[in-house]
Parts: C-alpha cells; sequence; structure tokens
C-alpha cells in the first residue's frame, strides 16, 4: 500500500484511530519512512507525542531521539529484547540493517504495534550504501540483490504502510473496522494444554524429557512460567531454569509471579520463593553445569542458543528437563537445533516427548506484519521433501551452478531451508551474505525440478604480500577471508593469504537423497571450477565432528588447523581443512599439514581435552606419520604390555605409537579407543576418567591399555 504524503504535519487524529483499531484487531504494522531521513524525523516528532506508547525503542543516535518516551538502543541489543514487549519501535536504517536484529526485534511488537523504518526510496534500495556492510565483510559495489528482493515485497504489502514526508499530502490508508470483540493478550488453548503438560512431565517420571518447539510470539516462555508455579504449589522444591542470558527469562518469572499470587513469600532478581518453602531460580548454564545444584525439575528456554554438548550435559545431569526453543528465525536456526538434538535424545532418552505451540498470544492468527517479515528472511524457509520416487539414475542428477540473487522466491525458499535444516546456525544475515557477496560461487543438486542439494562457497585470498604479512604478524585484521586469514595468522603462513582459495562455506543435501554421493559431486564441480580458475586451494572451517571430518576426507581435504576454543554456537572445536590444486598451493597444504602433525602431540593435552575421541582419532589419523618407533620404543611397548613397566614412564612411547602409520585408524574400531584417547594423548587423570565411569581405577584403566598394546603388537599395522 503506498500512500504519500508530507506530512511535515501528520493526519494526528487519523494516526490515533489506526493504532486503536490495529490495537482492537490484534495487528501491527510497518510504517516505511522514505526519503530524507531528517524529515523523516521532523515528521515523527510531530506524531510520536499523540500516540499510546506503554514502550518503545529507537535505534538511531541518541541526541536525535524523535521521543523521550523511546529506549535507545543499538542494533546489536537486539537479542536482549526476546520475549520483552513493546508497542512501537523506531528503526533507523541510515543507521545500518543487520538482518537478524531487525527480524529480532519485529517479535517484540505486540498487537497494535507500530515499525516506523526510515530508508531511501524503495527504487534507491539495490544501490543504498548500508552502513552495516563493511562490518560484514560485503561492499557498497554494484548492486545489492537482498535489499532489492526486500524492496520488491515490501512495494505493496498489505502490512506496509509507506509515508513519503518530504511530498506535500499525506494519505493514510483505509482504517480497518474494529471487530466486535477486541483482542485481547490471554492464555491461549495451546498455551493452557503446554501448561497442564508441562506440570504432568514436573510430576512424573524421570527421564522423560520434554521438547517445546514454537515460531516466535507463541507464549512458550509464559507457558514455562505458569506451570513452574504450579509445580510449586503441588509440592516441588527445587525448579531451576537456564537461559543464554537472565534477560531471556523476564517473561517466564513475571508469569510465574502472578501465577502464585498469593502463594509468593519472597522475590528477588532472578528466585521465587513460594510459602510452602519451594524455589524457582535462574543459574546460567554453565554455572550450572558447574556446581550441579539439587533440582527435581530444569527448565531451558532458548535453548537454540545453547552449544548442543551443554544441552547434553544439562539432558544428563538431572531427572526432569524441559527444553523449549524457536523454530524459525533469529535466534539461529531452532530447526537446526532440534534436528541434531533430536539424535541426542533418541539415544540417551528415547521416551521424550515433544509439544508445539501454534496459536500466536501477542497478536492475532491474521497479523499480516508476522507474515512480511517471515516473508522479507525467509523465516519459514523449509528444505521440504521430495516428491515421488527418493531413488534416481545417474543421468537425472544434474550439478549446476547457480545463482541465489536471481532465483524464484520460491526455490530460494527451498534451498535456503536446506541451509537451515543442515546448519546448526544459519540465520537471516547469511541469506544477505549468500544474495550479496560478490565472491559468493554456488552451485545446486536437482533431480527435474527440485533442489535436492545446496553449495555455497567463496573466493578467498589473494591479498598483497605486504598485507599479508601484517595479518601474519596480528597487527592487522580485514573483513572476509576467512580462511586464509586463520591460515595466516594462526598458523603462521601469510603465503595462505596470498594464495587463491575457494573456501566452502555451506553445504547441504536433503534428507530423502543423503548418503548417495550428492555432495561429493558438488564439491567436484567446484574443484573442477577452482581448477579452471587458476585457484590455488579449495578449503572449507567448520565445527568438527567425526562424521563431517570423514565426509571431507572422501572429498579429497586434509586438517590443516584445529581451532582452540569451542564455537560458541554448537560446542565444537573448529576444523580447517584443505586440498592443494596448483604447485604453490599444494606445497602450502604439506608444509601446514607437516608442521601441524610435528606440533600435535604437545599441544593436544593443554588445548584439546574436550575434543571428542572418535574425531581426535580421525584428525591424528589424517595427519602425516610422525617419527619412526625405533628399537628402544618397540621394547618399552613390549615391557608395558607383557611386563611391569609403568604407564607414566610409557606415555611419551605411547603418543609416538599413535602417530605411527595406521595405528589411529586402527585404534578407531577398538573398544578401549576413548580410554587410549583421554587417558594417553588428552593427559586426563585416572580419577577423572573414573568419575565419567569411562574405567574402574588407574590399575583397570592401565590393564585395558597393556591389553590395547598386546593386540597392536600382535596383529597392528607395521608393528
Amino acid at each position: 500500500m503506498s500512500h504519500s504524503g508530507p506530512d511535515v504535519q501528520p493526519d494526528l487524529s487519523g494516526w490515533r484511530a489506526m493504532q486503536a483499531s490495529l490495537a482492537a484487531s490484534g495487528e501491527r504494522r510497518l510504517v516505511l519512512l522514505e526519503g530524507s531521513r531528517e524529515t523523516s524525523l521532523m515528521w515523527l516528532s510531530a506524531l510520536l507525542p499523540e500516540l499510546e506508547l506503554q514502550a518503545g525503542l529507537w535505534t538511531g543516535p541518541e541526541d536525535q531521539c524523535p521521543d523521550p518516551r523511546l529506549t535507545r538502543i543499538v542494533p546489536t541489543e537486539a537479542r536482549e529484547w526476546l520475549g520483552r514487549e513493546v508497542s512501537l519501535i523506531i528503526w533507523d536504517g541510515w543507521q545500518g540493517n543487520p538482518p537478524d536484529a531487525f527480524a529480532a526485534l519485529s517479535g517484540a511488537l505486540t498487537a497494535g504495534g507500530l515499525l516506523f523504518w526510515l530508508m531511501p526510496p524503495l527504487d534507491e534500495w539495490p544501490q543504498f550504501a548500508d552502513p552495516d556492510y563493511p562490518r560484514t565483510g560485503l561492499d557498497h559495489g554494484g548492486e545489492h540483490p537482498f535489499a532489492a528482493r526486500m524492496a520488491d515485497i515490501l512495494a505493496d504489502h498489505e502490512a506496509v504502510i509507506r509515508i513519503s514526508p518530504c511530498f506535500a499530502t499525506s494519505t493514510l490508508p483505509a482504517i480497518p473496522r474494529a471487530p466486535e470483540q477486541s483482542f485481547k493478550i490471554a492464555t491461549t488453548r495451546d498455551q493452557e494444554k503446554l501448561v497442564q503438560r508441562l506440570v504432568r512431565f514436573g510430576l512424573g517420571r524421570r527421564r522423560r524429557p520434554l521438547v517445546v518447539t514454537a515460531d516466535r510470539g507463541r507464549g512458550k516462555s509464559a507457558a514455562l512460567g505458569m506451570a513452574a508455579a504450579e509445580l510449586l504449589e503441588k509440592g516441588r522444591q527445587e525448579i531451576v531454569v537456564t537461559a543464554p542470558s537472565e534477560q531471556n527469562v523476564d517473561t517466564l518469572f513475571r508469569h510465574a509471579r502472578q501465577a502464585l499470587g498469593g502463594q509468593l513469600a519472597e522475590a528477588s532478581p532472578g528466585m521465587l520463593t513460594s510459602r510452602a518453602g519451594g524455589r524457582l531460580r535462574f543459574i546460567p548454564v554453565r554455572e550450572l553445569l558447574a556446581v550441579r545444584p539439587e533440582a527435581e525439575v530444569v527448565l531451558v528456554d532458548e535453548a537454540a542458543a545453547i552449544p548442543a554438548p551443554l544441552l547434553k550435559s544439562v539432558l544428563l545431569g538431572w531427572p526432569r528437563v524441559a527444553f523449549a526453543t524457536t523454530v524459525h528465525g533469529y535466534e539461529g536456526a531452532g530447526r537446526g537445533f532440534a534436528i541434531r538434538f533430536r539424535q541426542v535424545l533418541d539415544q540417551s532418552t528415547p521416551q521424550w516427548q515433544s509439544v508445539t505451540l501454534s496459536e500466536p498470544v501477542r497478536w492475532a492468527m491474521n497479523d499480516s506484519l508476522e507474515a512480511l517479515i517471515t516473508r522479507l528472511f525467509l523465516l519459514a524457509a523449509d528444505g521440504g521433501r521430495l516428491r515421488g520416487k527418493t531413488e534416481y539414475s545417474a543421468g537425472e542428477l544434474v550439478i549446476e551452478p547457480w545463482e541465489p540473487a536471481t532465483a524464484s522466491d520460491v526455490a530460494l525458499s527451498r534451498a535456503f531451508g536446506l541451509l537451515v535444516d543442515a546448519h546448526y546456525r544459519t540465520s537471516p544475515a547469511d541469506l544477505r551474505q549468500w544474495l550479496d557477496d560478490p565472491a559468493a560461487r554456488s552451485w545446486r543438486a536437482r533431480i527435474g525440478d527440485q533442489t535436492v542439494g545446496v553449495l555455497w562457497c567463496a573466493l578467498e585470498g589473494g591479498l598483497p604480500a605486504e598485507l599479508a604479512e601484517q595479518v601474519s604478524l596480528g597487527t592487522r585484521r580485514i573483513r572476509g577471508h576467512l580462511l586464509p586469514q586463520s591460515l595466516a595468522s594462526h598458523s603462521g603462513y601469510p603465503e595462505a593469504a596470498v594464495l587463491r582459495g575457494l573456501r566452502v562455506v555451506r553445504i547441504a543435501v536433503s534428507d530423502e537423497a543423503r548418503r548417495a554421493g550428492i555432495g561429493q559431486s558438488m564439491v567436484q564441480a567446484a574443484r573442477a571450477y577452482a581448477a579452471e580458475q587458476g585457484v590455488d586451494y579449495l578449503g572449507t572451517s567448520f565445527g568438527g565432528s567425526a562424521d563431517l571430518l570423514a565426509f571431507w576426507q572422501t572429498c579429497g581435504l586434509h586438517v590443516v588447523r584445529v581451532g582452540l576454543q569451542q564455537e560458541a554456537s554448537s560446542g565444537e572445536y573448529p576444523l580447517q581443512m584443505v586440498a592443494g590444486f596448483s604447485q604453490a598451493g599444494r606445497d602450502l597444504e604439506g608444509r601446514i599439514r607437516n608442521r601441524q602433525a610435528d606440533h600435535w602431540l604437545t599441544l593436544l593435552p593443554g588445548n584439546w581435552q574436550g575434543l571428542e575421541s572418535t574425531l581426535l582419532a580421525g584428525i591424528t589419523a589424517d595427519l602425516p606419520p610422525g617419527p619412526t618407533l625405533d628399537k628402544d620404543d618397540l621394547r618399552d611397548l613390549r615391557n608395558f604390555a607383557n611386563g611391569h613397566r609403568g604407564f607414566q614412564v610409557t606415555v611419551p612411547v605411547l603418543r609416538k605409537l599413535s602417530q605411527a602409520p595406521g595405528i589411529m585408524a586402527w585404534l578407531k574400531s577398538h573398544e578401549a579407543l576413548v580410554v587410549w584417547c583421554q587417558s594417553v594423548l588428552q593427559g586426563r587423570l585416572w580419577s577423572a576418567l573414573q568419575a565419567d565411569r569411562l574405567c574402574l581405577g588407574q590399575r583397570e584403566g592401565e590393564d585395558r591399555l597393556r591389553q590395547v598394546v598386546r593386540d597392536l603388537l600382535k596383529d597392528g599395522p607395521g608393528l
């Protein structure tokens, strides 16, 4: 709906009527203020004092806020407003438009809410130099397909009121007729059912965790709070809530406090105490796992934003654990969380239960702003299921270069949905990067007209030698070029940033078409392109897992670096792998790998004690072999295996043995692999292994290692 208008003096009565009508119908609207930023701010300064404003936000400079009742925030703080409620948002797009933050804040807007967006005219969006771009390594040159796509959607969407304050007249759209029964924020049927389900879960049998999934605004946090209050009233004494931050549980605690009513004895930040002595308290997830307090029920809110290994530790650490997360959107792929965590639940607690909320609480079911935000940022992108047969002949599979920026919205949503399903944290910011990065190169796999796989790569490197040296020294850091910069700065090879690389950013294959070689075929297409373009190496950087390591090995890549810090999103260690093409690329690969192998056993105990054993074995086996075992080493091994030579004095030889050709590949299938990795390679104490129930104690653990060495000396490779 396009509505030009000056409105240096806006139609105040019309806007008040619009706001009241939207509140009565439970709807929200986006108001797009196109044109001069200064004029738009003047227009807002005249309008806002006349509008109802319970709580509002402003994202621009503090000294230019158009209404003193607004709270000024920077877009990077948007996540802190998840689960909170505001009635008005002024988004200053002239300061930058990070997609994740915009989508997140829109979810805080309640019924009757207005989201004002200050921007240039829509026809200028494809060339708009968004100030947020430099932060992501994107440049301002040329076209910006992501912004152009948004402009096309906004041009005539029913949820958009377009105002151009620079013009001489202004016309509001027709004000919707208020319904006979006004919308009220109240407990929905979905919520009521969930509260009772949570209460039954909290009073019921152990080891039957509950997973609650919902889109934003469905009231899952409120339901958790109401259920916690009822559990306290029914006699539970210790209920713990955890989440990425304390702000995330504001709604939960507010509803718990209201539900307790006269049964509330004491309230303090992060804790409620009932008259019967029961407690509901917030504990950050890492503190929860470190302290391990007694609790009958643990509630995990915004679970998708917590690393999977921590979630697994919570799952196994308490008798009754419920997890709640948003399915789509800006927390980072709640569906990716659901897919991955489902595997953990199936293995560890096969009697787990699932509940989904679909009915919104803070706005009506027919709210068009939610549909607009979902479409703008592909929040509901779904890889979907294949139609018809899932088997195919080689001639039916097509691997082809693909331009997501020129694809239809249906095709783009399908492809982006595959990425969301396959990767733990994929958000609207990734969509913008994929569409707008001039260095992006993509391929898709299709059977007929159905997309079954997507590969997204980025050309990196090619930096001047002087700049590459500064990156290696740590005196310069440039946007983008993730893999070359990492190999230059962390591994110490500036030539990695001088050479040209093609990095795999994301790869995804439809569930039904996996394990059919489609992923490898797409990588082969990228390899062919890299060789044709004179690129020096193909590489990838990902959160390490044994399955992904094995996949990339089948594609011909080898480990060149393991990151020292676990990723916040997945809890996994970053793993970087490379395959050299040119002579310079092959030389670089060989030198980095040899140096990694030389340093591996020294760095391992102090830096990678959290590395999973199968992955650790796979990495060690992938590295070039170490020095050959000499006759003294073999004598020590025989004395350890068959005599009384002590474990501690044999550790250096056992570690050296781990780097002998074929040994770790052999050990990967041995029942004592975990004990070997943790005691020999990672240097954990026997008491720690005993506490984790990996052995009965030091003597039993050492006896198992002696048996491993006996087996190796008898049947092992090359000994």
